[in-house]
């Protein structure tokens, strides 16, 4: 159960920022993203394990896998594609709320 821990470390901060900045945020690209890394993961995943450049103590995981990576593996990709909007939006309109302090100056 350590993995889910350190899963959850990352996907609540990044659920938080994506919700707080819901209005900002192209769902349509999101959700398009979140398809394509989310498979990208599943495929990659399983050949690193399946070539045993990465191994898991399975006391460790939840015990659910898709093809041999754990699902854990996958809250990783998620995180990001939620974070990463959120990051780059709350990031640029500080540099506008900047922008405009400057020129009032």
């Amino acid at each position: 159960m350590a993995y889910l821990w350190l899963s959850l470390a990352f996907m609540v901060p990044a659920v938080l920022a994506a919700v707080l900045m819901r209005r900002s945020i192209h769902w349509g690209a999101v959700a398009l993203t979140t398809a394509v890394l989310l498979s990208l993961t599943a495929v990659f995943d399983n050949v690193i394990i399946a070539l045993d450049i990465v191994r898991y103590g399975h006391e460790h995981l939840m015990g659910l896998y898709l093809g041999i990576a754990p699902l854990e593996d996958f809250s990783y990709s998620l995180a990001a594609v939620l974070l990463l909007p959120a990051a780059w939006h709350l990031l640029r309109r500080r540099s506008v709320e900047r922008g405009a302090e400057r020129a009032a100056q």
